[in-house]
């Protein structure tokens, strides 16, 4: 019975602090593990092109060439901001 413990000689507002500070800690370990994840921003076609100014005529060439990653929602083609610029570190570091 190695979970058990003497509360006697506690006051009030020791076992108060103590208390605060186990659900502080634990409180502290779940927020770690509730982060919210980064929403992904998307860009169009058009914002790529500006964004790394290359013509309109390049983006589509570069998702034909797997260069970037297309993704289509309805009849609409969008990049994720961070796989565009995670392609780009590609091409810079080849």
């Amino acid at each position: 019975m190695g979970n058990n413990f003497n509360l006697v000689g506690l006051t009030i507002d020791d076992l108060k602090t103590l208390f605060g500070q186990v659900l502080k800690t634990e409180l502290e370990a779940v927020k770690k593990h509730l982060q919210p994840k980064q929403p992904n921003e998307y860009l169009t076609r058009k914002e790529v092109s500006e964004m790394l100014k290359i013509d309109l005529s390049s983006v589509h060439n570069w998702s034909k060439r797997g260069i970037l990653k297309p993704h289509q929602i309805g009849n609409r083609v969008y990049f994720k901001m961070n796989e565009v610029e995670n392609a780009i570190v590609k091409l810079k570091s080849n």
